[in-house]
Parts: C-alpha cells; structure tokens; sequence
C-alpha cells in the first residue's frame, strides 16, 4: 500500500503505536495520522513513545472506530488485527470507508487462525493453537476472520481489491516466542471466562516456553491476510 506524502492517516486499534509511527514517517512532515484504541493505556504508552521520538505530525485518541466522523476526512485508513476482535467487522469496515475519501484507500490485516503446526510435536503448542480462538470467540471476536476480508471488501463496495496472504513460521528463538506471549496475555481471560484452569494454562506455558528456547524446533504463526481497496467516488 503506497502513502503518498502529505496524506491524512487513521490507524483504527493503534495498540502501542508502531504502525502509527510508520504511518508518520511515510505520510511525511506535512501528512497527519490520528491513532485511536479503546485501550487507554495503549495509547498513553503509544503519546509516550511518539513524545520521545520528537514525531510531531501524530495525535492519538482513546476512541472505537465506530466513533470516527463518517466525513472521508481521511486519506487513508488501517486497521491491523482489530476486526477479529469485534463483534461486527462488517460495520467496522464501513465505518473506515465512511471515514476516508472518495479515491483514498483502506488496508486491513488480519489473521485467519486456522492450519497450524509445529515440529516435533508439542502438547504446549497444540494447547495454546486451540485456547487462542476459543478466548477470542467466547469476547465476540472471530481468529478465523482473515478469510471473509475479500468478501466483506467487496460487500462494503471497494474497488481495485487487492489481497495478499502469508503464513509466517519461527525456527529462531524469538519468533517461537511469540506463542508463549500470546498465551500469557489471553490466560487471565481464559481462565474467568471458564476456558481454562490456572494450573493447565501455566504448564502450557512452560512446556511450550521450553519448546520454543530448543534450537531444533519450528512452529508456524497465524495465517495473516491483507486486503486493500479503494473508496469508489460517489454516484
């Protein structure tokens, strides 16, 4: 996706801001990128690094993308791995069409949580692939929601929809990582929501932190589809 310089940015479910940063660099000095989660933590960490970074052309709001302006203000609009966790993609696609100009473009990624494996094999791993989307699904979100992306484009009424996907996989210590993350940051849900013990779900966790720190291991990550589009011009 090309962000022409001086572009008007919305990064819809910013989290910490990484991509809003990104967007700022592309966007350039005289572009602006507004960034907002629902997360207030997020995104007084998200004003801290931006703060320190001196980047001076992006605000950050504690705000859902249903309450954006639906006045195409905007020039482009992303959202990375949001949509799998609202109840209502579809109205949160429309929501950033709303948001962005006729002729601007609106890039999603998200995951599609499904196909996955690890050599050799690993109960931790198997334990922590089944616990993801069953967490999300019992919060009203969809792990598998990467797959309707094209389809809810082409609903919403885009044009020149463009689609990419890819599986990452982590043979490297750090990558392999990521899977422990996860499971630590769902636990505490899993376990109010009835999904889980605490005693299951940390010897999950220890067995496939120890999986993931051995230099013979590979697993793969999500499933991760892009799709972008073009607002058609109205009429």
């Amino acid at each position: 996706m090309r962000v022409p310089a001086g572009a008007r940015c919305l990064d819809a479910g910013c989290g910490g801001g990484d991509v809003t940063l990104v967007l700022a660099g592309l966007a350039g000095a005289e572009g602006e990128v507004l960034g907002i989660d629902v997360d207030v933590v997020k995104v007084a960490l998200a004003r801290d690094e931006a703060d320190a970074a001196g980047v001076r052309n992006v605000e950050y709001r504690v705000s859902s993308v249903a309450d954006v302006p639906p006045d195409g203000a905007f020039d482009v609009a992303v959202a990375r791995f949001l949509l799998s966790h609202l109840p209502d993609p579809a109205a949160a696609l429309e929501h950033l069409a709303a948001a962005v100009r006729p002729g601007g473009v609106v890039a999603v990624q998200d995951i599609d949580y499904t196909g996955g494996f690890c050599h050799p094999p690993c109960a931790g791993f198997d334990y922590a692939w089944d616990m993801y989307p069953r967490t999300v699904h019992h919060a009203g979100g969809d792990a598998t929601v990467g797959r309707r992306l094209p389809a809810l484009f082409a609903a919403t009424g885009f044009a020149d929809i463009d689609v990419a996907i890819e599986q990452p996989a982590g043979f490297a210590r750090d990558p392999k990582l990521l899977h422990v993350s996860t499971l630590e940051n769902i636990a505490e849900a899993a376990v109010a929501s009835g999904l889980a013990e605490p005693a299951e779900i940390d010897a999950a966790i220890r067995e496939l932190r120890a999986f993931a720190e051995r230099p013979d291991t590979m697993l793969t990550l999500p499933r991760i589809i892009a799709v972008s589009g073009r607002v058609p011009a109205a009429g």
